[in-house]
């Protein structure tokens, strides 16, 4: 009976570690991302606007990964690259709360520069991740580690929530300003963790022992068609900015139809909206990632069968119940895309040279992540019928190219088997 103590193994301690460093990063900007899109608008920005800005930002970001990828391949700075974009990332939310009215452009400066942070660090960090996921099971780490973000993502908006509550004789502005200004509070609690986490695990590469000598990526068939899927669902997953703006702007026709849950449509609690759909994205994140490792891309099949609708509950059905419902459906999509579409990369790439293949899977997602932002914060302007039919097609034209990237990894593996 001595020695029988389970212990975590050190992989699993450092994904967890570095979850922990995720929860307060995304409650610093996940809180910042639920008033987002309302605070572009009160400081004049177009609908069209915000669908690009929102837009611009993720293909900065996701464009950029490309080129950070390349580099911490042949670098291997996983740690400096992933603390520099953390750095840009924490520092560029609470200077919102410097911009002054009127000041929409220097607004979607600092977004955008956050997104640059992001794409700095992403495939350092999801490259590291994979290596102690090597050990732990690439769906239940990226699964598990989307679950820690998201209840990072969800305290960040009740947080901001309550900051309203405490100004209800404040001006939007200033309210706006101090939510920005409280969120550089989990922001430093993030940059010390992760200080913390490198001191602790300065060579995570030991975690997945392989030889890591440099090999040039090859883009496989499967890996091609995964990326045409992977690039309709983000062209037609609408991005939460313009939601949330859908939502402000027409929360007083929402709450005089239902007077007893008109408290979820009110300006204030607009963050506690978002913190609801982070919260289902938490456990659709684990539940998905799990799923994944027992039954692979069908997993993703099945989350984007089940969430391709929410734009119809959203925009198309004027009640409460029908909003809440469709932001549920999103955050189930959010959960599935964060854990599975990591883990499956995992899969599909060498690991000499895995950050290249994250940068090329997450350059292409935000080109096209831009393009339907763009085009839905257009179409709503105009037709949102049309806005929504587009949403719900992009998503569910891209189940055949899961299936057929599914079936062409197991051709394409049988070599190596019968070998």
């Amino acid at each position: 009976m001595e020695k029988k103590k389970s212990r975590l193994s050190q992989a699993m301690v450092f994904l967890i570690l570095f979850g922990i460093v995720s929860l307060f990063s995304d409650m610093t900007h996940e809180g910042a991302s639920s008033i987002r899109g309302a605070y572009l608008a009160l400081l004049g920005a177009s609908a069209g606007t915000i669908g690009f800005i929102s837009g611009l930002g993720e293909l900065i970001g996701y464009s950029m990964r490309y080129i950070f990828g390349r580099i911490t391949d042949r670098t291997r700075s996983y740690w400096p690259m992933t603390i520099l974009g953390y750095v840009l990332d924490i520092i560029a939310v609470p200077a919102l709360a410097l911009v002054g009215e009127h000041g929409w452009i220097a607004a979607c400066m600092l977004l955008v520069i956050q997104r640059m942070g992001k794409a700095i660090k992403k495939p350092a960090k999801d490259t590291i991740m994979s290596f102690a996921a090597s050990q732990e099971g690439a769906g239940r780490s990226f699964g598990l580690q989307e679950l820690l973000d998201q209840i990072g993502a969800f305290l960040g908006p009740v947080l901001l929530w309550l900051v309203m509550l405490g100004q209800a004789d404040a001006s939007p502005i200033r309210t706006y300003s101090l939510c920005f200004a409280v969120l550089a509070i989990p922001g430093g609690i993030t940059l010390l963790l992760l200080l913390y986490t490198r001191s602790r695990f300065p060579n995570p590469e030991q975690f997945e022992p392989e030889p890591k000598e440099y090999i040039p990526f090859r883009m496989k068939k499967s890996f091609i068609l995964y990326i045409a899927g992977i690039s309709l669902f983000a062209f037609g997953f609408i991005d939460y900015s313009l939601i949330i703006m859908h939502v402000s702007l027409t929360a007083s026709s929402l709450s005089g139809s239902l007077a007893e849950t008109s408290a979820l449509v009110t300006e204030g609690s607009l963050p506690l909206l978002y913190a609801g759909a982070m919260l289902i994205d938490a456990v659709a994140a684990l539940f998905f990632g799990y799923l994944y490792d027992r039954i692979g891309v069908k997993a993703l099949v099945f989350s984007t069968l089940l969430s391709s609708g929410f734009a119809v509950f959203i925009f198309s059905m004027h009640s409460v119940p029908a909003l809440l419902l469709g932001v549920a459906l999103w955050g189930v999509g959010m959960g599935a895309q964060e854990s599975i579409l990591k883990a499956a990369v995992t899969s599909m790439v060498p690991k000499s040279s895995r950050a290249t293949g994250y940068g090329i899977f997450e350059c292409s997602f935000g080109f096209f992540w831009f393009l339907g932002s763009w085009l839905m914060g257009v179409l709503y302007d105009i037709s949102i019928p049309a806005m929504v039919a587009i949403s719900v097609t992009a998503q569910l034209t891209s189940i055949p190219l899961y299936l057929a990237s599914s079936h062409q990894k197991k051709r394409e593996d049988l070599p190596a088997a019968s070998h």
